[in-house]
């Protein structure tokens, strides 16, 4: 099982990267707070890495932080939750509010995440709230602080945050239409992250 892969970043996309690993190339899917912490191509990184393996397959996600592993973790816990699924929850909710959420029984973050109807929100809730100890021990972490990174120009985080909610499920029509509304909310030199956020808010509504 792999749990750490450092390497060059050879490609990057709002939703998976590829890492050089000394001549190996792996693709790593990664959710959106992941991609708004990735340095340019070229550079190396170091990414915690959740192996998922099901039927023959096996899938790498990477995670900036030990505590977004650690949301994605949990949420695979919960029934009918698969790493597709956490993938897309946790570009929608920041880690750390992902987990005070289901700690503190929040269904309505979690319902404005896309595919996250109110019995699936309440289904997360009910399954993962008797792991309140662990949730307080993750949110307790240095993993928490702030993420870092050399987020896109303008002009490419409006293009990869357009990108972001196609590969959400969004049509191409509604995505433009609301990042024009938010783009004026939140200022046309805004990263990819507060784009994607700002549209799945208005899109929950």
């Amino acid at each position: 099982m792999i749990a750490w892969l450092e390497g060059v970043l050879r490609e990057r996309a709002p939703t998976r990267v590829v890492l050089d690993v000394r001549g190996v190339g792996y693709e790593l899917q990664i959710p959106l707070s992941t991609f708004a912490a990735l340095p340019d191509a070229g550079k190396t990184i170091a990414l915690h890495v959740h192996t998922h393996a099901r039927e023959g397959s096996l899938q790498l996600f990477g995670f900036a932080t030990p505590l977004e592993r650690t949301a994605f973790e949990l949420l695979l816990r919960a029934s009918r939750v698969g790493p597709k699924l956490a993938q897309t929850v946790l570009s929608g909710i920041a880690a750390v509010d992902l987990l005070r959420a289901i700690r503190d029984g929040d269904a309505a973050l979690l319902r404005a995440v896309p595919g996250v109807g109110a019995k699936m929100a309440d289904r997360i809730l009910v399954e993962l709230r008797d792991r309140a100890d662990e949730l307080a021990a993750a949110l307790g972490t240095s993993a928490a602080g702030e993420l870092r990174g050399q987020l896109a120009s303008a002009a490419g985080a409006r293009s990869q945050a357009l990108s972001a909610l196609l590969n959400l499920g969004y049509s191409k029509a509604q995505a433009e239409h609301i990042l024009n509304d938010v783009e004026g909310e939140i200022g046309a030199d805004a990263s990819i992250e507060a784009y994607v956020r700002a549209a799945l808010k208005r899109l929950a509504r």
